[in-house]
């Protein structure tokens, strides 16, 4: 079964925000411990990848359980919400989890991540933090976590973020957004990148800037 996919509205902060998700299941399984989450909310969007621990239909259970907390909560601040699934995993097998919410009214983005879901930030314009790195805490949502920093940055128009699981190889940071579409970027990652095993699943996320 391939991950749900939340569609972002037509109008409204959220449509700010372009994004494309590319994944596959363990030898072609049914079902995938991956799951992307993208949610629209007052001031802009909240997008998520959650990897449950293993694969197969338990994980997939632990990914559903995060994504109940997005969809009830979009607008809290990440590292609110990363408790809040925590609380909720704990009797799932638990799950890695990394969450970034973008607020487009300020044109930022808050980021958190627990486990080793990459995260990227690719900026549009070249210069000398062209790239940011996700700063990830060990530990795992539903068992155990870390103190908890959230880490806000600033984004401007036709900057990426990027979110993979360990089914990606961690070679696809090598990989520059250039003019190709946020889906035809999860795509050719998945393509270029994806192990044989292991789930895996890679979420694409672009800023467009503040509205004109």
């Amino acid at each position: 079964m391939a991950p749900t996919v939340t569609s972002a509205p037509s109008s409204g902060p959220g449509a700010r925000i372009d994004w494309g998700v590319a994944g596959c299941a363990l030898g072609g399984a049914e079902v995938s411990g991956d799951l992307h989450m993208v949610v629209a909310h007052a001031s802009g969007m909240l997008v998520g990848v959650a990897d449950g621990l293993g694969h197969g239909a338990e994980a997939a259970v632990a990914a559903q359980a995060a994504a109940r907390i997005f969809a009830s909560h979009p607008g809290l601040p990440v590292d609110q919400l990363m408790v809040l699934c925590h609380e909720a995993l704990r009797r799932t097998r638990g799950a890695v989890l990394s969450i970034a919410s973008f607020d487009i009214t300020a044109g930022s983005v808050e980021w958190v991540g627990v486990g080793n879901v990459e995260g990227i930030l690719i900026r549009g314009e070249a210069g000398p933090r062209a790239r940011e790195s996700l700063l990830l805490r060990g530990g795992v949502v539903g068992s155990r976590i870390p103190p908890l920093r959230a880490v806000t940055l600033r984004v401007d128009a036709g900057d990426t973020l990027i979110f993979a699981t360990d089914g990606i190889g961690r070679q696809f940071v090598t990989t520059l957004p250039d003019d190709r579409s946020p889906q035809d970027l999860a795509d050719d990652i998945l393509r270029d990148h994806g192990k044989d095993t292991d789930d895996a699943l890679v979420l694409v996320v672009r800023y467009r800037g503040a509205p004109p």
